[in-house]
């Protein structure tokens, strides 16, 4: 077997959507002759967990060095485990932090995690280096692994960097020292993974010494064993069951959705009555507020985070999915992990979102019904009309073949062929 090294920050046990693209990878690698590595966090103070997903990779048996300490009961008693702060207060530390580390805060740990992977390169001999973006401090170790020992090295942007939606620069030195150094890893680097067109494009016209064969498009997906494995609850309701599930920070926000519910509410009570609405995430204090001060505390089931198999159990339970990408600079080349979720469970989707690439893709699914993200009259129309099909049982369904284009194995498959490109290459 070949034999990759992964640097990855955001793994099991953590949880939330951030974790599954490295994992359902690495999970598949050795159905294609490539036995992965992952330098991983020890026990680091994160927002979720999932034991579930950590089982799923000591199943795949996936090799694991973590950079320190890991005790699972620890995290099983909480002692990790840190609570959601209030939005405001959350941005104005994030800003603070993004104006005095650079290029992140995960730059200690990526130093760490580079003295973990030359131990590991100096004792056993690899084929590629694979390192999954962000945090971005990655990219400047990975580089230096990989001039170091010689060795291709792959990276996987699953978000931009230079022009990331969440980027803040106070000065013009701010933007500047970034692009340098983005350019120079770019330089340093063999192939580049991008989830979708419009980030490409912008890596494309932002550097020009990228060519169009540098950048391959490997989409973001959905593990078909995890639809399969999922067994849907008892119908104990008769009502047409509404579901979002993931996480809403800044301008990923409820408040336009819960508006118009609450206007279809006022306007068609009798519809609105026959609608059951699920949050399945993590929910700050204030979105539960706003909840409450709209009047909606009996029409919002407030599940919170559950483990990722029990997400997909809400998912193929619900009669339609939700989503929301707010309006923000940027924000059109934004595509979310979750959104390839719900189309593994082939419901319809309401998708508040802005043009770019995730409209566009969500157009080709066939079964979604897209508005502007705080367009609360058309999102009232949107429930309107799906619960006129939903009586009418006469829901659309999802493009299959569209669906099968994102099964988690079928896109590893893709990415070990670039591996093997450059194997070919040092041959």
């Amino acid at each position: 077997m070949y034999k990759v090294l992964i640097l990855a920050y955001y793994f099991p046990p953590m949880g939330l959507s951030g974790v599954q693209r490295t994992l359902k990878f690495a999970k598949y690698m050795a159905d294609y002759n490539w036995m992965p590595t992952v330098i991983a966090p020890g026990n680091l103070p994160y927002f979720a967990f999932d034991l579930n997903m950590l089982e799923e990779a000591e199943a795949a048996k996936i090799n694991i060095i973590r950079t320190s300490d890991f005790d699972i009961d620890s995290i099983l008693n909480g002692k990790f485990t840190l609570k959601l702060k209030h939005e405001k207060f959350r941005k104005v530390v994030s800003d603070l932090s993004k104006s005095l580390i650079l290029p992140d805060n995960k730059i200690f740990w990526a130093k760490k995690a580079f003295r973990f992977a030359q131990e590991e390169l100096t004792k056993n001999s690899y084929d590629a280096i694979f390192v999954s973006l962000p945090p971005f401090s990655l990219f400047n170790i990975a580089l230096k692994l990989k001039k170091q020992f010689d060795i291709p090295l792959i990276v996987d942007y699953r978000d931009s960097w230079l022009n990331n939606q969440f980027a803040l620069y106070p000065t013009p030195m701010h933007r500047s020292f970034i692009k340098n150094m983005e350019d120079r890893c770019l330089r340093g680097s063999d192939k580049i993974i991008t989830t979708n067109r419009r980030v490409k494009e912008d890596m494309l016209n932002t550097y020009k010494f990228l060519t169009y064969d540098d950048i391959t498009l490997i989409p973001h997906g959905f593990d078909q064993a995890d639809f399969d494995n999922a067994v849907q609850e008892k119908r104990v309701t008769n009502k047409m069951i509404v579901t979002y599930s993931g996480s809403f920070y800044e301008f990923q926000t409820p408040k336009y959705f819960l508006r118009a519910f609450k206007k279809l509410l006022e306007t068609k009570p009798k519809i609105a009555n026959n609608i059951d609405l699920r949050i399945v995430g993590l929910l700050r204090n204030e979105h539960i507020r706003m909840i409450d001060r709209l009047g909606l505390t009996n029409h919002v089931k407030v599940l919170g985070y559950i483990p990722h198999n029990e997400a997909i159990r809400q998912l193929i339970s619900s009669d339609i999915l939700w989503m929301m990408i707010g309006k923000r600079k940027n924000t059109d080349m934004l595509v979310t992990g979750k959104m390839y979720e719900y189309f593994g469970s082939r419901k319809p989707i309401i998708a508040s979102v802005p043009k770019g690439a995730a409209e566009f893709v969500l157009k080709e699914y066939g079964a979604s019904y897209i508005t502007d993200t705080e367009d609360e009259n058309a999102i009232m129309d949107a429930l309107i009309k799906c619960h006129k099909l939903f009586v009418n049982n006469n829901l659309p369904r999802a493009n299959e073949d569209f669906v099968k284009g994102f099964d988690r194995k079928y896109l590893t498959e893709k990415l070990v062929n670039e591996f093997q490109k450059y194997l070919k290459e040092v041959a």
